[in-house]
Parts: structure tokens; sequence; C-alpha cells
């Protein structure tokens, strides 16, 4: 869908008056491409995106540069434009995950007996997230479970790799989570796959952890196809955001 260089004002007019750090505009803005809220084409200038999260352009700037790294968007003789998630680029980024995931599963399995701490601490916030339907945080405990095989299976360039792409995952997680309505099964499969990593049957395991990654994917597809058919955010909590944003500032220009 075609952008202008006002369209991200409605979606970020929500922020101020926080002053944000350089990583919060990082932050912030990769989400608002990932779910949908920026539409690929929209412009996104530095002075008016410095006035609205209250920072000088060199942190804008930074940002801009991450997001450029990262795929989202690109800068052409006009300025810096979205270029947001493909098919093409969720379908690699899973690919990618298959791979890096399934190493970081077989190193655990193959090094020392361990306790899987973090992965247990992981899923006692998701059972709660999930009782309680709270997608985000349930998004935010899925992913550090999956984060803690990085960090338990010795590989530190494998981690390092996986810590690269886990912000992109993380926001991708928050619109995969929010395509169910019951989380309580999603919690299962994770705690499924964390017995089968312990009981030693790596075979089995792996093929839990593909068929888990595939799922996860499936439903990004789904969610990407609706809100690139419609022009909506990709989960209906950003949805709500985004009415907000509009709302408020439809009442700041009432006289």
């Amino acid at each position: 869908m075609a952008a202008n260089s006002s369209t991200w004002q409605t979606s970020v007019d929500g922020i101020r008056p926080a002053p944000a750090l350089g990583s919060h505009v990082l932050e912030r803005l990769r989400r608002l491409i990932i779910v949908g809220e920026l539409q690929p084409g929209t412009h996104l200038v530095e002075s008016q995106l410095s006035e609205t999260f209250d920072v000088s352009r060199g942190p804008i700037r930074d940002a801009l540069r991450q997001l450029e790294t990262e795929g989202l968007v690109e800068s052409r003789r006009r300025g810096v434009f979205v270029i947001g998630l493909t098919e093409q680029d969720i379908e690699e980024l899973y690919s990618l995950r298959q791979l890096l995931e399934a190493e970081a599963v077989r190193s655990c399995m193959a090094g020392p007996e361990q306790s899987y701490a973090e992965a247990r601490a992981a899923l006692d916030r998701m059972k709660a997230a999930a009782a309680a339907a709270d997608s985000h945080a349930f998004a935010v405990a899925d992913l550090a479970f999956h984060t803690s095989f990085y960090r338990s299976c010795g590989h530190r360039r494998l981690e390092n790799v996986w810590q690269q792409y886990r912000p992109t995952f993380a926001d991708m997680l928050s619109v995969t989570n929010a395509e169910d309505r019951d989380l309580q099964p999603t919690y299962q499969d994770h705690v499924d796959l964390l017995a089968l990593v312990t009981g030693g049957d790596e075979s089995v395991a792996l093929a839990t952890l593909r068929k888990h990654v595939d799922g996860s994917r499936r439903r990004m597809l789904t969610a990407y196809e609706r809100f690139t058919r419609a022009g909506e955010p990709a989960s209906a909590s950003d949805r709500h955001a985004s009415d907000r944003h509009v709302s408020d500032r439809q009442r700041s220009r009432r006289p």
C-alpha cells in the first residue's frame, strides 16, 4: 500500500511525551514496521522523527542505519523509506532460525547434563501469561525459552548470530502469538519440547522443534497476508494502538 511522508506520524503520535533513548527509537520503529503499522513506501523523515521521539537526530540516524542493516528500510535519493517484511523475508528468517536453533538444541543435548533452569523459568512465565491471556508477556517468555538453548549450548558464535536476529523474532513472536486465541496449547508445545530435549532422544526432539518453528512461520505468513491485503496492523493489540493514536491526533486538531 502506498504511503506518504506523514503516514508514520499517526502510528507514533502516542509515544510522546516520554523522552526516548536511541535503543527505544530503534525498538519502536522496528516493531511498527514488522507489525504493519508502518507500510512499505513510508518516508521516514529525520527531523519529524526527532521531534516525535524527543531526541536529537543522532539517535534517529543510528536507528535508521540499524534498520537498514536489518533490511527493513532503505536509503534513497529523497531520504529513508520503509521496505518492511516481504513473504520471502519471512521464509528466509524462519529457515535461518531452523538451522540455528537445531544446532543449538543439538549442542545442548550433546554436552554435559544440565538443569535447563532458564528454560523452566521461562515456561513458568509462559504458563502465567497463558492463564491471563496476555499475548505480549507470553511472547517475551516464549523468546526467553528459545534463547535459553543458545545460552546453554556452549557455542558463543552461534549465540552471537541469534542475538543479531533476536529483536526481529521478538516482534514476530508477538505477531504469531497474537494469532492464537488460546495460548495454552502453545505453552504445552514448549513443555513437551523441553521434555524431549531433557529426555535425550535427539531425532525426536529436533523433529518436534522443526514442526514447532514451522508452525510459527505459517502463523506469521497468515498474519502477513492479512495485513498486507487489508492494510491493517498484524495483531489486534497493534491495531487498537493505531486506532488510539489516530483518535488522539484527531482530537488534538479540533478547535
